[in-house]
């Protein structure tokens, strides 16, 4: 865990599955002189302590939300802001209501509350694609997150940034990998959206394949009060592609 910033409220910055928090490091920076900016690893992640892993606590994304709240009552949180891209979206929104007066605003990058489409529900991917998608990245770890990397990432024209999140992938350890997105592909926390009482911004992008447009329109429409904004960013890593977008946005809003 990183902790700088003179700022007496604190913005906690989570990373996405695959990455750890150097994910932030073209944004948090620019919150440190009116925040307290935390960043941190999940436990399997990053510098994290991998003997620290239990995969019965992390057979759920409520195992990541519990280390949250846990962060957060060490350090003290109260009214602080919580930035989650991806899956931590959803990881933060179930830290909020579980200690809902820790976190005042959420900003969601990116988020999607299922990935699985479902009768009306389009989350973008078919029962048969995730169980392809998780086949493979157990079979061929390195040669899913060389796959993964650049179509995750997008802006082809900018191959540097999907060779970064390639090289994040590659570096995790497989069995975690599989575990995490197994649970960050297989959750459903549609019904948790209307129970948010934080303040809400829903960040999504363009041209993402993970959590396309109607996706974020979907998490935006069942939370109460938040806020869409659509990015001119394209992919699912609008914070590597295009920090300063987002930076601006996040700083609009708190």
């Amino acid at each position: 865990m990183k902790v700088t910033g003179t700022g007496s409220r604190s913005m906690m910055f989570a990373h996405g599955f695959g990455c750890d928090q150097q994910m932030w490091d073209a944004v948090a920076p620019s919150f440190e002189q009116d925040f307290r900016v935390i960043l941190f690893d999940y436990v399997g992640a990053g510098r994290s302590d991998l003997s620290a892993y239990d995969s019965s606590k992390y057979s759920s994304l409520n195992g990541y939300a519990d280390d949250v709240v846990e962060i957060g009552r060490t350090l003290g949180f109260h009214g602080a802001v919580f930035v989650g891209h991806s899956v931590s979206a959803m990881i933060g929104a179930l830290a909020s209501l579980k200690a809902p007066e820790m976190f005042s605003e959420l900003v969601m990058v990116g988020p999607s509350a299922r990935y699985l489409d479902d009768d009306s529900y389009h989350g973008g991917f078919s029962r048969a694609q995730i169980d392809e998608l998780l086949e493979f990245l157990a079979e061929n770890h390195l040669g899913w997150s060389a796959a993964m990397g650049p179509a995750i990432m997008g802006n082809p024209d900018r191959p540097e940034l999907g060779e970064r999140l390639t090289s994040s992938f590659c570096h995790t350890d497989p069995k975690i990998a599989r575990e995490f997105a197994r649970v960050t592909f297989l959750s459903d926390n549609r019904d948790d959206l209307p129970a948010i009482k934080a303040r809400t911004l829903v960040l999504q992008c363009r041209e993402d394949i993970i959590a396309p447009s109607t996706v974020g329109e979907y998490v935006h429409s069942r939370i109460p009060g938040s806020t869409y904004v659509l990015l001119d960013a394209t992919g699912h890593c609008p914070n590597l592609s295009a920090p300063e977008e987002v930076t601006a946005a996040i700083r609009a809003f708190v």
